[in-house]
């Protein structure tokens, strides 16, 4: 086959013409482009009107198929606007003439149509020869005055004809009804507006060219979709009308309804712009077959919609969570969509992409015009009527004389002659004597003469104060755009959520919101317990399978939306999704860590687990290290898309012990393995950055380190515990506040013969009674309740809470999260 084609080539080679590239490019492949810009995907940014749009308004316009007028064929409306001034293809002709009649594409119908239009499933208009079309009153509004000299008109595509290069469009049509196109190397989304807020914010910037944009959209909050719909997602209204670009979320209108049975019913009233319905519920009923986990809890999908709008019914068996259910429809169907908004449109004679504020300029400088032109022609017009009844009235009064030229004239021409001669009339003026019936030398008909030349200076002399004052023509472009508001303006049907910060977490994390428990023990696991398996079990270490030597460390309140932060001694925060760690319950061992954060190393021990559903900027993680340092950086550092980053910087051989969340304003208590402690303000730690080492807390003996850091406030106790097995609790107050970076005091006092220990094992903070589990090196657990302690000074010895015998000793102590 090849080999024939290449025969043929060579056959042919004297038919072939070769040009250059670029010579191609400019003379064929850029004409183009700009023929597809500029005349036909993309709308004028005064009319909003793509020019098949205008030339099919300004066809059934000539054919005179106004609101009070029977509708007309619209195969005769498509064949005028080919024959006349689009010489196109009639389906495209078509297709654009039943978009501006479908109520759920534009926001204000321009054409009423009569038979089968289309659907919101999808289904397309009958065939032309079938249905029948008119226009509606909002389109008249778009052709007002387009008689009176107010646009431009340019010849059509064979010079027989003109054509109008825009329409007047008295109301802002560009923002009311939107437009979307693709043309050559760029495209156009533009959304569709409520007519009255549009008109509203007109007005404002005419009366205030500096108005803010902020302003404007107090008055305009944001698109109006014929469909209804939510609309999520302020910043980025504002972030679109600013630059022309941007995007939302718009979603659908849905509402849970109880049915028989206990079952619920998710019921969509409104949908998303543009969105199709009979497709929206095929995807929806495929999920429900493909997804075996929440969409599984479907049991029935039906349209139940009719003439009084949409309601299709998505019917949930008994156990099913209906919000649940709906959120993940949210993300995998398009109840909810992304609109892209493109404000692509022709100004200035090229293609530009404007903001709000930009394309509310350019209508005003249209309309101002267009109210300008119309002024100068009713002008002229009624100049040239009250030149005519100058002429009429000196005829009147000396009708006699008058008759008698005309009566001894032979020709008309002579008459109209001597009449100039005599009289001083113009020719117009003579020519409408001439014309002249004779009933207007009745006496009613003279008084009415004088009537309407009173009239003409009245209105002469206010066409003129339009004219030369830009106030007065300000005040007459309100007052025309305030009466269409009047008549034709209606609620706004698209709601708009000004508060999205919840309505975006369930659009975007796909998860439903369930409060949760995560726990992580000693050796590293982890698991997720909801919180009303947490709320029933005995929550009891001892019921925990953990495994050898293994305990629960960290117990913390979290939610499925939040996001868990494990801070590590190694300096490290890894990040992890609240609803990736799996669900478990309380006496379930977990999953290892390293399963869900592959880059934690073996030797890493977490020091801190924090759940937060928000990175506020007026919180702080605050850093304890074994040889003394403490840092405190804005947790907003810590809002990373990375699963692992660098937390805390760390000298040589130094760990964190411990980190936590603060605001900064309590007092910060630390504890050394040898004993030694020290209280000073939170105001005296400066705020550093991520990386940072952080400033000296307490200055340390040798072999000395730190093995407890926290914020304490003025109430509560300090329990610490020794290798002996001794305990020790003494009140807060004991421990007297002292500058930051000092040698601190003694929290308690070893005995020379180490019989209450060498060192401390761990340390508390109680605000409320616990149990406290002490485990010793032979694998025995004791439980000591911190209310059984007595309360001692602060360098006291302490009591003997656990029996420790020969080499043995605690090695462990950690807090019992039962009761």
């Amino acid at each position: 086959m090849a080999k024939n084609i290449d025969n043929e080539f060579m056959q042919n080679q004297d038919n072939v013409i070769l040009k250059p590239l670029e010579e191609v490019m400019h003379k064929s492949i850029l004409p183009y482009a700009e023929y597809v810009i500029m005349e036909r995907a993309l709308p004028r940014v005064e009319d909003g009107l793509k020019p098949v749009q205008r030339r099919i308004l300004y066809t059934m316009y000539e054919l005179g198929l106004t609101p009070d007028k029977p509708h007309r064929k619209s195969a005769r409306i498509v064949g005028d606007t080919l024959g006349k001034y689009h010489p196109h293809g009639d389906a495209s002709v078509y297709e654009a003439m039943v978009r501006m009649a479908q109520d759920f594409n534009m926001r204000a119908l321009l054409i009423d149509g009569h038979g089968n239009f289309g659907s919101i499933d999808g289904d397309t208009a009958a065939a032309m020869r079938y249905t029948e079309a008119r226009l509606t009153p909002l389109a008249m509004e778009m052709l007002r005055d387009i008689d009176k000299d107010t646009v431009k008109f340019s010849l059509n595509f064979d010079d027989t004809l003109k054509e109008p290069d825009m329409l007047p469009g008295r109301f802002p049509n560009l923002l009311v009804n939107g437009a979307s196109g693709i043309a050559v190397g760029m495209a156009t989304n533009i959304p569709t507006h409520n007519l009255g807020e549009a008109i509203d914010a007109v007005i404002a910037q005419m009366e205030n060219p500096d108005i803010s944009l902020d302003e404007l959209l107090k008055i305009m909050p944001g698109p109006d979709f014929p469909t209804g719909g939510i609309i999520i997602g302020q910043d980025e209204i504002r972030k679109a009308y600013e630059t022309g670009h941007g995007k939302f979320y718009l979603r659908a209108k849905v509402e849970i309804e109880n049915a028989p049975g206990g079952k619920k019913l998710l019921v969509i009233k409104e949908l998303p712009y543009q969105v199709n319905k009979a497709a929206l519920l095929e995807k929806i009923l495929r999920l429900s077959e493909e997804k075996k986990g929440v969409l599984s809890g479907i049991a029935d999908i039906r349209d139940e919609s009719d003439r009084q709008g949409i309601r299709a019914v998505i019917e949930l068996k008994k156990d099913a969570d209906a919000e649940k259910v709906l959120n993940y429809l949210y993300k995998y169907s398009d109840l909810q969509v992304t609109f892209g908004v493109n404000m692509v449109v022709i100004a200035d004679g090229k293609p530009q992409q404007l903001g709000l504020k930009a394309i509310i300029d350019y209508y005003i400088r249209h309309q101002k015009d267009v109210v300008t032109r119309r002024t100068r022609f009713e002008l002229d017009r009624a100049k040239a009527r009250q030149h005519i009844l100058e002429g009429l009235m000196v005829a009147i009064q000396h009708i006699d004389e008058v008759i008698a030229i005309i009566r001894s004239s032979d020709t008309p021409s002579k008459a109209k002659q001597r009449l100039m001669d005599r009289f001083n009339f113009t020719d117009e003026q003579a020519q409408a004597i001439l014309d002249m019936r004779l009933q207007k030398l009745t006496g009613l008909e003279i008084s009415s003469l004088k009537k309407e030349y009173e009239e003409l200076i009245r209105q002469i002399k206010k066409l003129k104060s339009i004219l030369s004052s830009e106030k007065e023509l300000i005040k007459v472009i309100k007052q025309e755009l305030l009466e269409i508001k009047e008549k034709y303006a209606d609620p706004r049907r698209t709601v708009i959520i000004e508060d999205v910060k919840e309505a975006e977490i369930r659009a975007e994390d796909l998860v439903y919101v369930e409060d949760a428990v995560i726990t992580l023990s000693h050796n590293k696991y982890i698991k997720r317990v909801p919180a009303k398996s947490y709320s029933r079990s005995s929550r009891d270490v001892e019921s925990v399978e953990t495994g050898d030597g293994d305990y629960i460390e960290f117990v913390v309140e979290s939610a499925t939306d939040h996001k868990v932060l494990i801070f590590t001694d190694a300096g490290n925060c890894y990040t992890l999704a609240c609803s990736d760690i799996p669900e478990g319950k309380w006496r379930d061992r977990g999953v290892p860590l390293h399963t869900l954060v592959s880059s934690i190393e073996d030797g890493e021990k977490p020091v801190a687990v924090l759940s937060l559903r928000e990175f506020t900027e007026d919180c702080y993680i605050q850093f304890y290290t074994a040889m003394g340092m403490i840092k405190r950086t804005p947790l907003i550092e810590y809002d990373a898309k990375k699963t692992k980053i660098q937390a805390c910087g760390l000298s040589d051989s130094d760990r964190v012990v411990a980190a936590e969340l603060t605001r900064g304003d309590r007092d910060v208590m630390i504890i050394t393995r040898q004993g030694m402690s020290i209280r000073f303000h939170g105001d005296e730690v400066p705020v550093v950055g991520r990386t940072a080492k952080g400033v000296k807390a307490i200055r340390l003996r040798e072999d000395d380190e730190v093995i407890f850091g926290c914020e304490v406030d003025d109430e509560g106790e300090m329990v610490v515990v020794t290798d002996r097995g001794f305990v020790k609790r003494t009140l807060l107050a004991d421990y007297q506040p002292q500058g930051r970076g000092g040698v601190g005091f003694r929290t308690i006092r070893f005995a020379r013969s180490k019989s209450n220990g060498s060192h401390l094992v761990a340390a508390f903070y109680v605000k409320d009674p616990y149990e406290i589990i002490l485990q010793q090196k032979d694998g025995t657990v004791s439980r000591v309740s911190t209310e059984s302690i007595a309360i001692t000074e602060r360098d006291g010895a302490g009591e003997l809470a656990v029996l420790v015998l020969m080499d043995n000793e605690v090695c462990a102590a950690y807090r019992n999260y039962k009761g």
